[in-house]
């Protein structure tokens, strides 16, 4: 009776708690089912009993409910479907309607399109012909300008240049062709500065040619006017006096002298330019001529000639010549092997002006850059420029002993310096070239010394002709043939650039290891060939520094040598079997190759021209990957053949070696019941490769 009563009064309890494990938050529910636990010990199994029974009633429930809204469900979907029709019907009235729309309108936004173009370029005449207005006068000013140039009217020129600063520039400064303009009026400037000392001294080497002539005739002329003068002085002594012809005579002249003189320098006056240069080289110019008229003949002491004696000096300064130029070979060598090849590196002003003091360098964009910087040239370029001027001292010295004119001690320290350059220096740079340590970023930066020490020639020319004191003009003046010495360095140097390049592209295509026989490919290109890609990245990052057409030589040198080494790879006489998954590993390869050229290693390429160095491999891989031997063999020959490039000798080489693969490891596994049909294909496509190369064979 206990056990009855405790389950009538639990019941009543569980109906309760499943009420609150239905209504309260799942947070709350814990101490709820706990109040299961702690009560009476059959509890938990009357708990679930209810608790089943609970879930029966509401799985009734719901199938009631699922049963009673059922046939609503299917109305619902009916309706939806015939809906369905008549919604695609309306889009594609929306469609079509849109479409309408869209055609009718496109005519009105091109019309609409046109009017604002042509609004724009009404508005874009009316500004260029108001600019072109305002503009007009500067240029036919600057026009005026060219013309008197041309024309050697250089003061009337110097009066434009005047108008030009002063009056039109400033209306137009902002454009660009008018700072051009103001940029190149000091240059004009110096050219007419120039010319008119050209002509002067053209003017000055005439009055040395024909100084005897002019002297004689000079004081020929003296002589008269002297003699006139006294017989003058008598008469007007006779005829009226001493005193009158002093006290009038003379002051007239002097009057008419004055204002002669007075005349000319208001005139030298209007004149533009340096006048106190032009004078002061003039007086300098004629004391030297005076003093080479007084100076006596080189070729006496005495009175006796000494013509050997001289021939005799002449021949012992050639041979101190040839011990300057053996010591000077290995002031280079040393120079040269305790180069870095490396830019110089400057941290501060005062290491920059230590270079330029030293190396004759000018680069405005380089100026402009915040320290630190670099110079593009190394340690080697201002140490060479700095000992061909100490040779040059050094043979000057000789030179000066020999009592000759500065034209020829000028000419002679040209033509040494011509030997130290075209023999010395460049026998120097050639072996150093060809050194085996020197490497492609040293071959790189020579190319670049010497760039820069070519250009240094014009700054010796320069120095010779200070230290000789001759003019530049001089007709009989020898040049400076470092031109063609450095020229021809630097095409030593590139040669030798292209042949290591590829040494390297050979180095690292020996690594490659092929599995020959692979039935399928690893997914990813080889790891040598990564390699070597990385290689060539980084190396024509270094190439940047170079002219832009060795660089892009070099780069098409290497793509080239490299598919010709991959090509030979395939068609290796070693090689007997090529499986289809080697081929396709092949192409993975092939594939990064192609992406490395079309990235644009070094620019100024067109197009794909790079790409093009892989295109024999591209055209045979394809075929092969294809197998669209229907295409090769129909199209042979043809113009426009999809594989133009691929050889029928090379096409039969890869098909016999895969044909041998084919019998030996079954390469088309993967399609079973196709084997023996693609096996006959290949024996076939291999004869008719055979008929067509012994058709060209017997052709040629």
């Amino acid at each position: 009776m206990a056990e009855n009563g405790d389950g009538l009064g639990t019941v009543p309890e569980h109906e309760r708690i499943l009420q609150e494990i239905e209504s309260t938050d799942t947070a709350c529910v814990g101490p709820t089912l706990r109040s299961v636990y702690d009560d009476q010990p059959n509890a938990h199994k009357k708990f679930m009993e209810k608790l089943d029974a609970c879930i029966r009633n509401h799985d009734k429930e719901i199938e009631k409910m699922c049963n009673f809204h059922h046939q609503g469900f299917v109305d619902a979907i009916t309706e939806l479907l015939k809906v369905r029709t008549d919604a695609e019907k309306l889009k594609v009235q929306v469609t079509d309607t849109n479409r309408r729309f869209q055609d009718a309108g496109k005519e009105v936004i091109v019309q609409t399109e046109d009017i604002i173009r042509c609004r724009i370029q009404q508005r874009n005449i009316t500004m260029v012909v108001e600019k072109l207005q305002l503009c007009l006068p500067v240029l036919e000013m600057y026009s005026k300008l060219k013309e008197q140039m041309s024309a050697k009217r250089y003061y009337s020129a110097l009066k434009t240049m005047e108008q030009l600063e002063n009056v039109f520039f400033p209306r137009v400064s902002q454009y660009r062709f008018c700072q051009l303009m103001i940029e190149n009026l000091p240059k004009l400037r110096e050219d007419i500065k120039e010319i008119s000392m050209s002509d002067l001294k053209d003017f000055l080497e005439s009055i040395r040619k024909h100084s005897d002539k002019i002297g004689e005739t000079a004081m020929k002329q003296a002589q008269q006017q002297k003699t006139f003068s006294v017989v003058l002085q008598k008469q007007n002594n006779i005829k009226f006096g001493k005193n009158v012809y002093i006290n009038d005579r003379i002051p007239e002249e002097r009057n008419e002298v004055e204002l002669k003189y007075g005349f000319e320098e208001e005139d030298e006056n209007e004149e533009e330019g340096d006048e106190e240069t032009f004078e002061n080289y003039y007086r300098k110019q004629r004391k030297k001529q005076a003093r080479l008229v007084l100076q006596p003949q080189s070729n006496m002491g005495y009175g006796f000639p000494v013509n050997r004696l001289f021939d005799l000096l002449f021949e012992i300064r050639d041979q101190y010549n040839e011990t300057l130029l053996k010591k000077w070979a290995g002031v280079f060598r040393d120079i040269f092997e305790e180069d870095n090849y490396s830019p110089i590196p400057i941290v501060n002003e005062e290491e920059y002006k230590v270079v330029i003091s030293k190396f004759p360098f000018q680069d405005p964009d380089l100026e402009k850059q915040s320290f630190p910087k670099k110079f593009p040239m190394s340690q080697s370029v201002p140490h060479i420029y700095i000992q061909v001027k100490e040779f040059i001292y050094a043979s000057l010295k000789f030179s000066e002993s020999l009592h000759r004119s500065s034209t020829e001690i000028d000419d002679m320290l040209r033509k040494s310096t011509n030997l130290l350059l075209t023999r010395t220096l460049s026998s120097c740079l050639l072996n150093l070239i060809r050194k085996p340590h020197i490497g492609l970023t040293e071959l790189v930066q020579i190319i670049i010394n010497t760039t820069h020490l070519e250009q240094a020639c014009k700054y010796l020319e320069d120095f010779i002709t200070n230290i000789t004191n001759i003019s530049q003009e001089t007709v009989h003046t020898t040049r400076l043939y470092g031109l063609s010495t450095f020229k021809d360095a630097r095409h030593a140097a590139e040669g030798e650039i292209y042949t290591k390049l590829n040494q390297k592209i050979d180095e690292f295509v020996q690594l490659a290891d092929y599995d020959w026989t692979m039935s399928e490919p690893d997914g990813r290109a080889s790891g040598y060939l990564m390699d070597l890609i990385n290689f060539l990245r980084s190396i024509f990052q270094v190439f940047t520094h170079l002219p832009g057409k060795v660089a892009q030589t070099a780069c098409m040198s290497a793509c080239q040598h490299l598919s010709t080494s991959l090509m030979q790879m395939l068609l290796d006489n070693e090689l007997k079997q090529i499986s289809m998954g080697a081929v396709q590993q092949f192409n993975l390869d092939v594939i990064q190759c192609e992406l490395f050229a079309s990235s644009e290693p070094v620019p100024g390429f067109q197009g794909d021209t790079l790409q093009l160095a892989f295109i024999d491999l591209r055209q045979l891989l394809d075929l092969f990957m294809v197998w669209d031997w229907s295409t090769y063999l129909a199209d042979y020959g043809q113009p426009a053949s999809k594989y133009l490039r691929v050889n029928p000798n090379t096409a039969l080489t890869l098909l016999e070696k895969m044909k041998d693969t084919s019998k030996k490891n079954n390469i088309f596994a993967q399609f079973r019941k196709n084997d023996r049909d693609k096996q006959k294909l290949i024996e076939t496509v291999v004869k008719q490769l055979r008929s067509l190369v012994n058709g060209m064979s017997q052709h040629t």
